[in-house]
């Protein structure tokens, strides 16, 4: 068994992301397996050392240490368009000139067969005189995933049977930056993860992932979406709502002991004013007993 918690380095952790890597590390860890810290930098405007430096410092004074060292996105870019030139020759790449207004006003038109809000494949078909035309006016195309109409069924720990269909999604931006779903499929097959454990609003990027494993012959692990955390107007839980954040909190003078005790008190695993550590988690820990409903914070609690 193998786990693994994937943040974007471009901000500090908040509670909502810190419940989602202890439910991976313990998810993980009752198997008696392996977890794992990866970096998505893939965004490298946004992206920084000091951002990374900071997440694993919040993670660290949990006790969430990686059983390896930390592998970044922004390293491998190489290895991703390796992987976009196999499927180009399976015939299942093709050019994007779409503009991101295009994309918004169609991907809000009504197309059968797609799921709400997927790419159209407005140029799946484009004519060699269209392209050297776009070509001409300056635009410079993304690569998108040609896909036929897959469809799959993610038997998901956490959130049951869910299925969904696998649409045109970006493999390269236009910029030459692979993109998240080609990335994320291939990290997990390099690190062997056998345990995908992440946020609930990711559920529905699976379908389009396991269509990626299918086609690049990559192993398909075990997936479990975590309700997300809401703040008390109900919206998901974000930086503006408040102490939120690690040092936000420590502000306040709660410790990293009540932080985990809060986060642990909302898996159900003890009182919110319970002091615990990380083993005492573990042994109390069951898939089963997570909560199925997103965990909504009290005013009282920011």
């Amino acid at each position: 068994m193998r786990g693994r918690f994937a943040p974007s380095p471009t901000g500090p952790l908040h509670l909502g992301n810190l419940r989602t890597a202890l439910v991976s590390w313990l998810m993980v860890k009752s198997l008696g397996g392996e977890w794992l810290v990866r970096m998505e930098d893939l965004d490298l405007v946004t992206a920084s050392v000091a951002h990374e430096a900071d997440q694993l410092e919040s993670l660290a004074v949990l006790g969430l240490e990686p059983d390896g060292p930390v592998l970044r996105q922004s390293e491998r870019f190489e290895l991703y368009r390796e992987s976009i030139a196999t499927l180009a020759r399976l015939d299942r790449v093709y050019e994007c000139f779409c503009t991101r207004r295009e994309i918004r006003e169609a991907a809000h038109a009504p197309h059968e067969h797609l799921p709400e809000g997927a790419y159209p494949g407005t140029c799946r078909q484009l004519s060699l005189a269209r392209r050297t035309e776009l070509l001409d006016q300056g635009r410079r195309p993304a690569l998108r995933l040609r896909a036929e109409g897959e469809q799959f069924t993610v038997h998901d720990l956490l959130a049951g049977s869910y299925t969904g269909d696998a649409d045109d999604v970006v493999l390269q931006r236009n910029d030459g930056v692979p993109a998240y779903n080609l990335a994320v499929v291939h990290d997990d097959a390099a690190q062997g993860i056998t345990q995908v454990t992440r946020g609930l609003d990711l559920l529905s990027s699976t379908p389009r992932q396991r269509l990626l494993q299918q086609l690049l012959c990559l192993p398909e692990p075990t997936y479990a979406h975590v309700p997300l955390v809401l703040a008390p107007d109900g919206a998901r839980l974000a930086k503006r709502h408040g102490a939120v954040t690690p040092a936000q909190l420590a502000a306040r003078g709660v410790t990293p002991q009540q932080v985990l005790a809060r986060l642990g008190a909302s898996l159900g695993l003890c009182m919110p004013d319970e002091p615990v550590t990380l083993p005492l988690l573990l042994s109390r820990f069951d898939v089963h007993l997570v909560p199925r409903a997103p965990w909504s914070l009290r005013p009282d609690e920011l």
